[in-house]
């Protein structure tokens, strides 16, 4: 039987039409999945009127909303492959995705009107972009109006023109070398990641799942996905904010979500909270960093479960689930391999490490990416033997329980989002007055984490406030670093490698926020 991630949505206003499937919280707008098929027809027919087809690349830049949605699911049907947009980026890394992905059309929401209007001045030799459209009404003179070609295209269903193996999203991440990579999924990876968390997550027919974070990533994208192929119902948020939570939980009687470690922090600190009506919520998901033990505790005695989840966008998210059996008594643990995914710990030599001894994360099953687009070495060096090298180090116990304990590639994750040193290192460098820079993370009760930038000084007037202004403008808020810290040498090992190990004891944090 072929597979299509479009169908799914097909299937499921088939089999529940009238069932809940999405609720626009910042507009108050519901649909239930008959009228989220229709919606997404008309965004697939539209789309081929002005010309995508198959293999075309299609670019996001919208916040969370049914628009997102219908256009993802839209896109599957077409054929063509979705590049999800993180619209926290600037116009130079935006324009770097777009250039690599090939994307020749671009969906992106009002809002982000100023950074897309500098993508348009710069032209064709910035990015390969010929269809502009816009969600919203802030639309400039060159971009087309979403909402006039969804309302006069057909809401005929539309016919599915990719399957299987045929590439679904390219969706980006930073890498080692500073430069993002965008990992593929296809319809099949993106099938198995539904049904990975389907049969090893708590989650049930008609089920209600907060969605919070934002639709980019791969930790709402792919729940999302499973949401609708399960069952439940979408509650949507447009962006994440701790009062409103709260107030969602007890307005839309919702059963589960998910959330980083920084967010279930800052919920905590809503003094609202002991007013509110959350006893519908039986579990929330945490991932993205390892969870706080202090965390865990802190919700159990508010009567909610922590299920602690390990994944990566390259394994489509699934790697290790916690079962609430076991959240409390093995507390600290992100749990055990999801169904139908297999997860090792191995040493350098690809032999698995003995119990409390660390190893790196290597994760296996039909769900982790084909590839990174247009990168075969890189890809070859993650992808050996069918399993996904992770780079995150781990200890696993008797019973199998992952702990994970460092990332092998030091990558700093800040409030949810990965920040990979060599990419603030690159822009650092760029500086006339620094010598050379490593970026460390440090810990931030706020973030998580934070970036620190040590750097050594080629212009002895150099100061920290420069460096950091330096920043703004050409990273993403979430990637600069919070200070700078001036040292004679960095230390590095007998082949040239920064030792940030000593860089982390040498300054410790907490960061400065």
């Amino acid at each position: 039987m072929n597979h299509n991630i479009g169908a799914l949505l097909t299937k499921r206003a088939h089999l529940s039409p009238k069932l809940e499937a999405f609720v626009d919280v910042a507009t108050d707008r519901r649909f239930d999945y008959a009228e989220l098929n229709s919606r997404c027809n008309r965004t697939a027919h539209a789309l081929s009127e002005e010309g995508v087809a198959k293999g075309d690349r299609v670019a996001l830049l919208m916040m969370n909303g049914v628009e997102f949605l219908e256009s993802f699911f839209a896109i599957a049907k077409l054929g063509a492959i979705c590049v999800p947009l993180n619209w926290r980026l600037v116009p130079d890394e935006l324009a770097f995705i777009l250039k690599d992905s090939g994307s020749e059309t671009l969906l992106y929401g009002s809002e982000f009107a100023d950074s897309v209007a500098e993508l348009h001045r710069r032209g064709p030799a910035a990015t390969a972009l010929e269809n502009w459209i816009c969600v919203g009404s802030e639309r400039a003179d060159f971009a087309q109006d979403y909402d006039a070609l969804h309302q006069s295209a057909s809401a005929e269903e539309f016919e599915c023109a990719a399957w299987n193996d045929d590439n679904l999203y390219i969706m980006y991440t930073s890498g080692t070398t500073g430069l993002p990579k965008g990992v593929i999924h296809t319809h099949d990876t993106a099938l198995w990641a539904s049904l990975t968390i389907g049969v090893t997550a708590e989650v049930r027919y008609r089920d209600r799942y907060l969605v919070s974070l934002p639709l980019f990533h791969v930790g709402a994208l792919t729940p999302i996905t499973g949401n609708v192929h399960r069952g439940l119902t979408n509650v949507v948020a447009r962006s994440f904010d701790p009062v409103e939570t709260w107030q969602l939980i007890e307005r839309e009687k919702i059963d589960n979500m998910l959330a980083v470690p920084a967010m279930l922090n800052f919920m905590l600190q809503v003094p609202q909270k002991d007013e509110t009506d959350f006893s519908s919520l039986r579990w929330c998901m945490s991932g993205a960093s390892p969870v706080p033990v202090s965390l865990i505790e802190a919700y159990r005695d508010l009567g909610i479960e922590i299920h602690q989840v390990y994944g990566l966008t390259e394994s489509c998210g699934p790697a290790c689930l916690i079962s609430p059996e076991d959240a409390l008594a093995k507390a600290g643990s992100t749990g055990k391999a999801f169904f139908h995914t297999d997860v090792r710990v191995v040493n350098d030599r690809g032999i698995d490490v003995e119990p409390a001894e660390v190893g790196e994360v290597i994760i296996a099953g039909r769900h982790i990416m084909k590839g990174y687009w247009n990168r075969p070495e890189a890809t070859a060096e993650t992808v050996r033997d069918g399993w996904l090298y992770s780079g995150d180090l781990a200890t696993i116990d008797k019973e199998g329980f992952i702990y994970i304990q460092d990332r092998k590639k030091d990558m700093i994750i800040s409030g949810g989002e990965n920040v990979y040193p060599a990419e603030v290192e690159n822009v650092i460098l760029a500086h006339p007055g620094v010598s050379e820079v490593a970026v460390i993370g440090q810990p931030s009760a706020k973030w998580g984490e934070s970036p620190l930038a040590v750097v050594v000084k080629l212009d002895p007037n150099l100061t920290g406030e420069a460096v950091l202004d330096y920043c703004s403008g050409k990273l993403a808020r979430f990637k600069q670093p919070r200070a700078v810290e001036f040292v004679e040498t960095i230390p590095r090992n007998p082949t040239g490698k920064v030792l940030k190990r000593d860089l982390r004891e040498q300054f410790p944090g907490a960061a400065q926020e």
